[in-house]
């Protein structure tokens, strides 16, 4: 027996035109179909809003204990920090102080004490004394006049 003769394997000479029975079988099982890629399509979106709702609540979750583990490095390095600053401060004023004296410019405290003392001075003098002594301007030194030269 062979292949072309075969009654297992016919081999029609034109395509077999469907009846309107097996047409409509076609139409509903698309219609099928449809039907149930839209009911498992609406239950896949809502295990997906589902899933949406979980992740974000641990998202959520997270992000508060991030924040709290950086807040609490943040508090911890701050006094550090602040500590480092102050030594640098104390380093700037020391040395702006020392060029300061260079200069020969007195200190904050050499001045509040001159203040002291011109006042200590001033209660000391007699009052018709203290008017004219406030209202003249104070003497030119010798190294400003010599300055002028």
């Amino acid at each position: 027996m062979s292949a072309a003769s075969s009654p297992l394997h016919p081999m029609p000479s034109a395509p077999a035109q469907p009846d309107a029975a097996q047409l409509h079988n076609i139409w509903l099982a698309g219609l099928g179909a449809m039907a149930r890629a839209q009911a498992e399509g609406s239950k896949a979106f809502d295990a997906l809003v589902k899933q949406g709702l979980e992740w974000q609540s641990q998202a959520r979750e997270q992000i508060a204990e991030a924040a709290q583990r950086a807040g609490a490095l943040a508090a911890s390095a701050h006094p550090a920090g602040g500590g480092r600053w102050n030594a640098l401060e104390g380093i700037f004023e020391q040395r702006v102080a020392r060029a300061l004296a260079n200069l020969g410019l007195p200190s904050a405290q050499e001045l509040a004490q001159l203040r002291a003392r011109v006042q200590a001075l001033e209660n000391n003098l007699p009052a018709p004394a203290r008017r004219t002594a406030a209202k003249k301007p104070a003497a030119k030194t010798q190294r400003a006049k010599s300055a002028r030269k």
